[in-house]
């Protein structure tokens, strides 16, 4: 199973998810590599290669510090606490720790911030091009098992707790030390150093003429992490785009929500993590500051009495729940006790056809579960082998799920999903089951659905054209919040002292020229067929005629016969008479029907029904 990903825009509410969870025991053996800040470096070629364009084409370097801009300015916004890096190698001058030759250490492991994104704007274009010349100048004597030291010695200084380290190598050259074995023997030995401590290697390689061939070198460099497969790799990025797909889809975070048991039966069970593939993106939430210095003020909750003004103690409160005008007192402990249903996991009950499975049965968005290695040995190809015998079968899992021990049971289907990548080998659908949460018979609700007015044939033909012609292909990532966008461009915009901020492009609103032009004289042509020849949307009410006395003239009054009532009853049209009308009925047959004209509708058919 190759590399998958899973797009977080904000993680407020995830990250304590992740520390609640550590103290179910068993369940958080492997936890431990999770806690901790997610660090990234960037470790960039800057070889004369890498600055040579074909044509009008983005050179090498441009393209590589604009997606580590893009890296940053996300960072900012999604987890500004991570820690990224920029290193070169293959400059003249040098600067590192270890004082390797012709390797600069541009930005240590930090925090993103607007000054460090100023900083690689000015690498950018043909201006860009001659700073770096002169500031780093160019020499191909490099090697790249220092490069790779200087790396493990960023990670090294870091203070603070490090839960995943990454290392993205951007290079064009797929040979770098083709004839310097010594040289190329360090890479290797560096490379199963990092692989040993924990440290991924990615390799980012970009288009070079002739092609670029990773078996000369970089596969036996490339060290990925325990769910990722190194079989299958992406080709080499000629484009920014496919540039940026493979960053972000490797940079992205895959942090579980839980690692639990899937239980087939009482004597087998497999270790999976479960991972929120979508999850609702909000605006960070504004930080309170003191006036006078702008430092971030912290906020205390009390409880006082209410009758005395004393301060209270957590172990001088209890919780009451009302039940028959009379309160039932609480101890913390049975309030806890309360919450727990079971003990964590995912149980089988059996499986059903997909087909079984209904839109309607949506209750909130589904989770997705990936095999556990690192917890139960063997849940990898005990997973696969559940998954490929779903997918032939075509059937889902049904299972009774408990996230935590103080979260009821829930009902849940586990819908397999076989793994999916594009022309250039980028994974775009992960292997796994998603977790569909299904509706308990308390949740459904019994709607009294209006009768159905029946349409003419033409009438609906007429309407598949329109709907054939406004057809479009949908996919969710092409459509952003533009709330959320203009809000991260104003404060990109007061970061980076811009101007003023770039405006976002709302694609939610309809594109009406372009509508009007492919439909032409098919809406005039349905509103002929469906509304009379009068009918005006845009068209003001007609005010009643006032007599010479002042006083409103009374319309007169539409008669329908019983013959013609009991027509409509049986057709089910009677939503097309008019609410007077409706109510001269009722009151012609002695009904009450209420104001509405549903009400009216309904008690005319049952007059009609009975009689």
């Amino acid at each position: 199973m190759s590399e998958w990903v899973s797009y977080y825009r904000s993680e407020g509410p995830e990250e304590e998810e992740d520390e609640q969870h550590e103290e179910d025991g068993g369940q958080a053996v492997a936890d431990y590599k999770f806690s901790g800040r997610d660090s990234l470096i960037f470790l960039v070629d800057a070889s004369k290669a890498m600055f040579e364009s074909n044509g009008d084409e983005m050179t090498p370097f441009d393209m590589t510090i604009q997606c580590i801009r893009t890296v940053y300015t996300s960072k900012i916004i999604s987890s500004d606490r991570d820690l990224l890096s920029v290193v070169f190698y293959g400059t003249e001058n040098n600067k590192n720790s270890a004082d390797f030759k012709h390797i600069y250490v541009l930005q240590e492991l930090d925090n993103p911030g607007a000054k460090r994104v100023l900083e690689l704007d000015q690498y950018k274009g043909d201006d860009g091009r001659v700073l770096f010349r002169e500031t780093f100048g160019h020499n191909a004597d490099y090697s790249l098992g220092e490069a790779l030291w200087a790396c493990s010695n960023l990670f090294s200084d870091v203070r603070v707790r490090l839960s995943h380290k990454r290392i993205m190598l951007f290079t064009n050259e797929d040979d770098p030390h083709g004839n310097d074995s010594a040289k190329a023997k360090l890479a290797r030995t560096k490379a199963g150093d990092l692989r040993d401590t924990g440290i991924i290697l990615d390799l980012m390689h970009l288009k070079k003429p002739g092609g670029f061939d990773i078996s000369l070198f970089y596969r036996d460099i490339i060290n990925t992490a325990d769910d990722e497969d190194l079989g299958i790799q992406p080709e080499a990025s000629e484009k920014l785009e496919h540039l940026m797909k493979k960053v972000r889809a490797k940079e992205t975070k895959k942090r579980t929500l839980v690692r639990l048991n899937l239980y087939l039966n009482k004597d087998l069970s497999l270790a999976v993590g479960v991972y929120n593939l979508v999850q609702k993106a909000y605006k960070p939430y504004p930080v309170k500051l003191y006036r006078e210095t702008n430092e971030p003020v912290k906020t205390k909750t009390r409880t006082f009495n209410g009758k005395t003004g004393s301060l209270l103690l957590p172990s001088d409160t209890k919780r009451a729940q009302t039940y028959g005008n009379r309160q039932i007192v609480l101890e913390k402990e049975e309030t806890e006790e309360l919450k727990r249903f079971d003990s964590p996991g995912l149980f089988l009950m059996g499986f059903k056809p997909l087909s079984m499975l209904k839109q309607h049965h949506h209750i909130k968005p589904s989770q997705f579960i990936y095999p556990e290695e690192s917890l139960v040995s063997g849940s990898t190809t005990l997973f696969n082998a559940l998954l490929i015998k779903c997918l032939e079968k075509e059937v889902m899992a049904l299972c009774r799920y408990t996230a935590r021990r103080n979260t009821p049971p829930r009902f849940v289907a586990l819908v397999p999903q076989e793994e999916e990548v594009d022309e250039q080998k980028v994974q775009i659908a992960p292997p796994g089951f998603h977790i569909i949460f299904l509706p308990y018979a308390d949740d459904k609700r019994n709607v009294d659905f209006t009768e159905k007015v029946p349409a003419a044939r033409e009438q609906v033909d007429k309407m598949k054209e329109i709907i054939q012609k406004l057809r479009f292909k949908y996919r969710t990532d092409s459509f952003e919040n533009p709330v959320l966008q203009q809000h991260f461009r104003n404060l990109e915009a007061l970061a980076l002292d811009m101007v003023e901020p770039e405006q976002a492009e709302d694609l939610t609103m309809p594109k009406a020229e372009e509508m009007n032009r492919r439909l032409g004289n098919l809406v005039d042509e349905f509103k002929q067929l469906v509304y009379p020849p009068d009918y005006s949307p845009d068209g003001k009410a007609v005010k009643r005629k006032q007599t010479s006395d002042g006083q409103t003239e009374k319309r007169p009054k539409i008669e329908v016969s019983k013959d013609e009532l009991q027509s409509h009853v049986q057709k089910g049209t009677l939503g097309k008479l008019t609410v007077p009308v409706l109510k001269d009925a009722c009151r012609l047959y002695g009904l009450k029907g209420g104001g509405k004209k549903q009400e009216l509708v309904d008690a005319l058919t049952e007059y009609f029904n009975e009689h």
